[in-house]
């Protein structure tokens, strides 16, 4: 038997191994307890540094222990000479890379080496990059590195153009690159950058179509995966609207002011500022959302004061100044009149769309046609169907209802996991689609833009999917009539501070509890409530409990 090596059974190897990680254990903890306890005592000196080496050589992932480092180099920057202050950093430095090794995704040891490099008079950022280079070309997708490569190319001042080179190198070798695609995203606004009354994020036709062949060459190549389609809808994203003040409307009899945005914003914060004058002064007010939360809103109100109403004169001017986003509107409230407002006849484009010029319509028809024929060679490609959807979006909502409506079926079918979602955004478009035609939408299953419908006085939502009524419905300050039939509704709690709501009709729905509907009691002038075919009028004595729930509403159908 001699001369042959003893195989240990599975027991003695489980129990060695046991042995080893104890004895590891042990001094790991050991090596900790006594750095703590040099720390607390103020002995910040190199034994520090060679027993946090001990234990961030195995675990970069300790951030208190480069804490500990760091507070040991700054008091030896004092201590040492630049000779033995840049041996100390060399040597640092490579113990940050062989820290690296053991984990390229270490929170903490990017951090350490973006603050060492950036203590250094003369820093070599160029081996840094190539540093960047090395790990990138382990795992192309090491967000750590690119983030510490951000940095490096920002300190050295590298030109935007050699970084797009190197992300060309690194797309080139493999599509599914996140981070690639994203840092192009970046670099090439600084290379191209528009004139101040253009869109910021808009490119120049020919640099547009460039990108579009590379991406399209990414999609075609592989149309599962997902970072290319991303940086596809980045290149054709929409423009934020200009900012601008939709509506604005006065109500004598609530002595209340609101105005719509062209965007949610915040004005109790400071954020965003507005200037009410009244007859040419300047009136303080508090703003206040419709909903009364004071979150970022379309829509912001303010009680007026009886001097402002008053019939002394014939008329008074009110006018919203939106200091931010430099827009203004005006609204005259006449002698006797209860109420006055202005609205913006905007356009399709400046509500739901961006702003498209005859060329980049001209890309957007050509980017729909690529999709197309990829999605003749790839039918069953989610990707390819969501973009051909918001392609078809973006050039005419109108023209292509129909069509846009047949592939949201497909891509159901194709990607039931997110069925839901793609019923709310097929709601979204279907009510867009609604205001531009200025009639009721149908089978919603949420509601939006309801911004866009201040001034409505009768709103039908009968026959659709909606199981609740958003708080954003406060923002229907002259809504007197609402009706939703038939839906699956199982709570109110959206409807709430509606000044003129006189009729609620609630018929074939799910309230099943008195409770859902305690909100309506902030509806001051509601008085005709019909719940016929929900379960709860099936409860005993739900006649007296809707009564003392609702005393104001003198007549409740159930």
């Amino acid at each position: 038997m001699h001369g042959r090596l003893k195989v240990k059974t599975s027991e003695e190897q489980a129990e060695a191994k046991r042995l080893e990680r104890e004895q590891k254990l042990k001094l790991y903890l050991s090596a900790t307890q006594a750095v703590f306890q040099k720390r607390q005592a103020g002995e910040l000196d190199e034994s520090v540094l060679e027993l946090t080496s001990q234990i961030l050589g195995a675990n970069p992932d300790f951030a208190t222990l480069w804490n500990c480092r760091r507070e040991v180099l700054q008091q030896l920057e004092t201590q040492k000479s630049p000779e033995e202050l840049a041996a100390l950093v060399k040597a640092e430095l490579g113990f940050l890379e062989s820290c690296l090794r053991v984990n390229p995704k270490s929170y903490g040891t990017w951090h350490h080496r973006c603050w060492l490099l950036s203590r250094l008079p003369e820093p070599n950022w160029a081996r840094e990059l190539e540093l960047c280079a090395r790990f990138l070309e382990v795992d192309e997708r090491n967000f750590h590195c690119w983030d510490y490569r951000r940095f490096v190319a920002a300190q050295a001042a590298v030109p935007p153009a050699e970084e797009l080179a190197f992300t060309d190198s690194l797309i080139t070798r493999n599509f599914s690159n996140y981070s690639s695609w994203h840092y192009r995203s970046c670099l090439l606004p600084q290379l191209h950058p528009q004139p101040d009354s253009g869109p910021q994020d808009r490119l120049p036709e020919d640099v547009l179509l460039k990108e579009l062949e590379l991406v399209q060459n990414a999609f075609f190549t592989d149309p599962n995966d997902q970072s290319a389609w991303f940086y596809h809808r980045w290149l054709l994203g929409r423009a934020d609207p200009q900012d601008a003040l939709r509506c604005l409307h006065v109500s004598r009899d609530e002595a209340c002011l609101t105005v719509s945005f062209s965007r949610p914003l915040l004005v109790s914060s400071g954020m965003e500022t507005l200037l009410l004058m009244v007859d040419g002064s300047p009136l303080a007010v508090e703003w206040r959302t419709p909903d009364g939360r004071n979150r970022p809103n379309h829509v912001w109100l303010c009680d007026l004061p009886a001097a402002s109403l008053n019939d002394q004169l014939p008329q008074h001017m009110f006018c919203v100044i939106w200091m931010a986003g430099d827009a203004q509107k005006e609204c005259v409230l006449l002698k006797g009149r209860q109420e006055g407002w202005c609205r913006d006849s905007a356009t399709d484009e400046q509500l739901f769309r961006c702003e498209l010029s005859v060329e980049k319509s001209t890309v957007l028809q050509s980017e729909l046609e690529s999709c197309k024929e990829l999605q003749e060679l790839e039918p069953e490609n989610k990707w390819c169907l969501l973009t051909i959807i918001l392609l078809m979006r973006a050039l005419d909502p109108l023209l292509y209802e129909k069509e846009t409506l047949q592939y949201f079926q497909t891509l159901k079918a194709v990607d039931p996991m997110r069925a839901a979602y793609l019923d709310d955004l097929r709601s979204k478009f279907l009510l867009e689609n609604s205001v531009l035609k200025m009639e009721y939408a149908e089978d919603l299953t949420v509601l939006c833009h309801l911004e866009q419908l201040l001034l409505v006085t009768h709103l039908d939502l009968s026959h659709n999917r909606l199981r609740a009524l958003p708080s954003a419905l406060a923002a229907l300050r002259c809504l007197e009539v609402l009706q939703v039939d038939d839906n699956d509704i199982e709570s109110l709690d959206g409807v709430t501070n509606l000044p003129r709501l006189r009729e609620l009709l609630l018929c074939s729905n799910r309230l099943r509890q008195p409770t859902a509907l305690q909100s309506l009691a902030s509806c001051p002038r509601l008085v005709l409530l019909n719940l016929q075919g929900n379960p709860l009028c099936q409860a005993v004595g739900i006649s007296e409990q809707l009564a003392e729930l609702l005393p104001l509403v003198s007549s409740i159908l159930i």
